[in-house]
């Protein structure tokens, strides 16, 4: 028997249970919505059956019928906390592709699935703790921080990743405030640090400390999805990453009252930016340290990299035609235009390479700083900046459409 025929010869109820294994662990991994609803569909396509899936950050429905006379079966899995491992998802990617291949047979998958899940990260936590460290001083200068800001931004972004890596092991409970509780420690951090040196930027430090976890993506995603009449997913999507900038905000602010209500914070003009020529040296280390935090595999470290390079030259070449919101609009282009004609040249999961670019537009940086200049008295500067998050949401989302216009998107996780 042809390999081909052994995949059109799988029992329903046993390929029902690897689909079902399958979209949860490629979910728990950052998988996208719209993404794997398509890619779950192929591989049902594959073993002769029918499938409709819909899926929620929070939830994923699944639905099977053998053929038209028998009835439709439907399976409802609620989906825990995940972050992004884009390593297992590639491997993930690789594995669905060999069964849709007939290469390797259901029991072997199934095996495969379990290993997947064991493996431990591509990147140690000491490199991955020095991404965090990186990420948060690049992102202080990108900011026009100073060098104080810059140096607290990475040394309380080390604390972030520690509390991190300590809430892994406390379960589902810890993960779902780890917005509220991460905030809300770095704020308390600045704050006590502010005390002593009143040139810092309270807010700029605790931005750029906890900017790995800002649901800039997570919000952009939503509009887009929303745009494109997904409104299931992208409701879910754009609350999702508004609770979660809620929760980070309630932290954060909870932290520098309660300390400043404790201590004298004295404020003070901020200190000189740092020049700008400085970014030759920190963009780099930010691009790097985002691949490295998303759990990038060696093998796809260097385009994942590229991406990201090629979505902020063109971020710096919209800005300089005509403003900010123009460069985030071209500079979504052109990553999705590379991630595309990238996944199709290799067949792998479009996510490796989209993900860590547009995560660079932080669309969700400006969001938080405009509650936090709400809840310190400027209303109208806060809700200029929290309206602004809306835009660059919306250029990203037109960004997302306009590339998969121009280079049509293949079915991949």
């Amino acid at each position: 028997m042809s390999n081909q025929q052994q995949i059109h010869n799988v029992a329903f109820e046993e390929a029902c249970g690897f689909i079902i294994k399958l979209g949860k662990d490629a979910h728990s991994y950052g998988s996208t919505t719209g993404n794997l609803e398509k890619s779950l569909s192929s591989i049902t396509q594959s073993f002769g059956f029918h499938g409709s899936f819909q899926i929620t950050p929070g939830e994923i429905i699944f639905a099977f019928q053998e053929d038209e006379s028998h009835p439709q079966r439907i399976h409802l899995t609620n989906l825990p906390f995940c972050g992004l491992d884009l390593d297992k998802l590639a491997k993930v990617g690789d594995l669905m592709d060999a069964v849709i291949g007939g290469s390797i047979s259901l029991t072997e998958a199934n095996n495969q699935l379990d290993e997947i899940r064991k493996d431990p990260l591509p990147w140690g936590q000491f490199a991955n703790a020095l991404s965090y460290i990186a990420c948060g001083s690049g992102i202080a200068i990108l900011f026009s921080g100073s060098w104080w800001d810059t140096f607290f931004a990475g040394f309380f972004s080390l604390v972030v990743y520690m509390m991190i890596i300590v809430s892994g092991r406390f379960g589902q409970r810890a993960a779902e405030w780890l917005p509220l509780y991460t905030a809300f420690v770095a704020a308390a951090l600045t704050a006590i640090t502010k005390h002593f040196i009143p040139e810092i930027n309270l807010v700029l430090v605790v931005v750029s400390a906890i900017i790995i976890l800002l649901p800039g993506y997570g919000i952009s995603l939503g509009v887009a999805q929303l745009v494109s009449q997904q409104t299931v997913s992208g409701g879910a999507n754009l609350m999702n990453g508004l609770v979660y900038l809620a929760k980070q905000f309630c932290g954060a602010w909870l932290g520098a009252t309660l300390i400043i209500s404790l201590l004298p914070v004295t404020s003070a003009a901020a200190g000189t930016p740092v020049s700008s020529n400085w970014l030759w040296l920190f963009m780099p280390l930010i691009i790097a340290s985002l691949c490295i935090a998303f759990q990038t595999s060696n093998r796809d470290f260097f385009w994942a990299a590229l991406g990201c390079a090629i979505a902020y030259g063109g971020i710096l070449l919209g800005g300089a035609v005509l403003d900010g919101n123009l460069g985030n609009l071209f500079g979504t282009i052109v990553a999705v235009v590379y991630a595309n004609l990238w996944t199709r040249k290799t067949s792998r999961p479009i996510s490796i390479v989209l993900l860590p670019a547009i995560v660079l537009l932080v669309s969700g940086s400006i969001g938080f700083r405009g509650l936090a200049a709400m809840a310190s008295g400027q209303v109208a500067i806060g809700e200029q900046q929290f309206m602004q998050m809306f835009i660059v949401a919306l250029t990203i989302a037109a960004g997302l459409l306009i590339g998969n216009t121009i280079v049509k998107p293949q079915a991949s996780l």
